[in-house]
């Protein structure tokens, strides 16, 4: 395997995450819940990513600022626009694979 810089993995990083997040924008069909229970992750999970890597480089983001730079609108918006009620087998699924500590 061909050793990568360190700006180059940066670089090749933040352009898989910018397309990620851009699949995820146009793929309002997947709910949140859908992508936890498959991935154990979803939208805000990035979008707290996001907040902690920019807390570690000093950078005070708020979580509605982190949620908009992953969702490219406001969460209330998108939450109006697209998320849908989750069904009964979707939240036995939710409680059964999250972690409760």
């Amino acid at each position: 395997m061909k050793k990568l810089t360190e700006a180059e993995q940066t670089a090749f990083e933040a352009a898989a995450f910018r397309r990620l997040v851009a699949h995820l924008r146009e793929r309002t069909d997947v709910q949140n819940i859908d992508l936890m229970n498959l991935a154990g992750f979803c939208r805000n999970c990035l979008s707290n990513w996001y907040g902690d890597a920019a807390r570690e480089a000093g950078v005070a983001l708020t979580k509605d600022e982190t949620r908009e730079i992953v969702y490219g609108m406001p969460y209330e918006d998108w939450k109006r626009l697209h998320q849908t009620e989750a069904s009964d087998s979707q939240k036995a699924a939710f409680e059964k694979n999250t972690p409760h500590g």
